[in-house]
């Protein structure tokens, strides 16, 4: 498997010591938080730091758990594309990408690649992602990749105090 994936657009490749700013400054949107689940806001130069170390250590172990990239423009980290919680068979893909590149193909592209990775170098049959109704151009980012609607689950997450509903898309293989 390829460390660093390069595009036209972007590079897909590890998370490294350095990319800290870079992550921090780009992550750190009010826009971003409010769709995604795992993503602290405001996000702190110490929680880019501690996912670093986190991502150093997923990749150092012999049973894989999770495939993180960075999204690299331009030698800075934009956004993230991951598949986590492989199990056999399935896992979760995730993502984000800084407001300032959103509607240039650059998430469509990306989870496409990863797909195509979770299909073909990690053997998987089902890649699902869960997504807030409301995020609509997520939805469209997964519609695009032939991922499709299974379920809308009422009051299926927690944030800020407030229940969410998630549809949860899926793409099998």
């Amino acid at each position: 498997m390829k460390i660093t994936i390069k595009s036209k657009k972007f590079a897909l490749r590890p998370f490294m010591n350095g990319d800290e700013k870079s992550l921090q400054k780009n992550i750190n949107d009010e826009l971003i938080y409010r769709y995604t689940m795992r993503i602290p806001y405001p996000y702190t130069i110490r929680d880019a730091r501690e996912w670093i170390k986190k991502c150093a250590k997923m990749k150092k172990k012999k049973i894989k758990k999770s495939l993180i990239y960075a999204i690299d423009v331009d030698s800075e980290v934009v956004g993230a594309v991951g598949i986590e919680n492989i199990q056999q068979h399935n896992a979760e893909i995730g993502y984000w990408l800084a407001r300032k590149l959103w509607n240039k193909g650059i998430a469509t592209e990306a989870i496409r690649i990863v797909t195509r990775i979770g299909f073909s170098n990690l053997k998987l049959k089902r890649i699902y992602a869960y997504v807030i109704p409301q995020n609509k151009a997520s939805c469209r980012v997964l519609e695009k990749n032939h991922y499709k609607l299974e379920w809308h689950l009422r009051k299926d997450c927690i944030k800020d105090g407030r229940y969410f509903d998630t549809h949860v898309y899926a793409k099998v293989k």
